[in-house]
């Protein structure tokens, strides 16, 4: 007699993720040299999004994208302005939405006329973030959530036509907004596993890319 064996094979992080339709959006992240620049690329990719990471000294010109990531990097690589390449072009010439996350972020501050320098108190590791505003990158997502913090400088003072969306205990801008521009930073890193709904709020930034297309 001959049996046979039936193997039910567990959905990867991908297939939870990815819609079965082809992607129709394309996403550059900006390499500032951070940890986590590939895991931003990866989630991303988990949500059906075209997307390749790019050093930040690409030309705009060779720049094909409907959003982009500026992404972490190294301890006070947000304030040095020669280490971020060419974000601040990025910033003012692209004219596709943009995340700052934690050196992008510090570096969209300054560069936008506010300020940032060292925090009171650093954070590393798991933080209470309090949403203050949920806008669209936090729209229908907990008043509180666990944040991944890896950072000894934050914004300071928020850049003219910039308001704050989130807060911890130790820092006072854990996310903002432009009230008119498609500007976004964050602090924290939505990338990393430990940070609570971070498939969430890179959804949304697809999701206001994926509007700006359109209009």
């Amino acid at each position: 007699m001959t049996f046979f064996r039936f193997t039910i094979p567990f959905p990867s992080a991908e297939a939870l993720y990815c819609a079965l339709v082809p992607s129709t959006m394309r996403i550059l992240v900006v390499d500032n040299g951070g940890q986590w620049t590939h895991r931003e690329w990866r989630v991303l990719r988990d949500l059906n999004v075209e997307c390749e990471i790019i050093p930040n000294k690409t030309p705009l010109a060779s720049i094909k994208a409907d959003g982009l990531v500026l992404s972490g990097g190294s301890p006070r690589v947000g304030l040095n302005i020669e280490a971020m390449g060419l974000c601040g072009e990025y910033i003012d010439k692209s004219g596709v939405p943009i995340l700052g996350i934690c050196a992008g972020h510090q570096f969209m501050g300054t560069h936008l006329g506010g300020k940032a320098g060292p925090s009171k108190v650093p954070e590393f590791g798991k933080t209470l973030v309090m949403i203050d505003d949920e806008d669209d990158l936090f729209k229908g997502l907990p008043d509180t959530l666990v944040a991944w913090e890896s950072h000894n400088d934050e914004v300071t003072e928020l850049p003219p036509g910039f308001v704050n969306l989130a807060h911890s205990d130790s820092c006072q801008c854990q996310a903002m907004k432009h009230t008119e521009k498609p500007l976004y930073g964050l602090q924290f890193h939505p990338e990393v596993e430990h940070t609570d709904n971070g498939y969430e709020i890179f959804q949304a930034f697809v999701d206001i890319c994926e509007a700006r297309k359109k209009a």
